[in-house]
């Protein structure tokens, strides 16, 4: 069975950062490439550690957009 979840990869510095926003499983890498296969390997490592029992389901979409705010200074 397979199971849908979000990932969210931002660039930190060198680096990639992945999120599986549902589980709270955070991974990196140098490419994204890298990051999201560093990300996938890490939930299914947290899957086999604590099961697949009453885990949440995937948010749906994800809506991104540039926030713009006057800051006073």
């Amino acid at each position: 069975m397979s199971r849908r979840f979000t990932a969210l990869i931002t660039r930190e510095e060198n680096w990639y950062v992945a999120h599986c926003v549902e589980l709270g499983v955070v991974s990196q890498g140098k490419t994204i490439e890298e990051a999201r296969s560093n990300l996938k390997e890490a939930v299914e490592l947290y899957l086999e550690s604590f099961g697949t029992e009453d885990l949440p389901e995937s948010l749906g979409e994800i809506l991104l957009y540039p926030l713009e705010i006057a800051a006073s200074g």
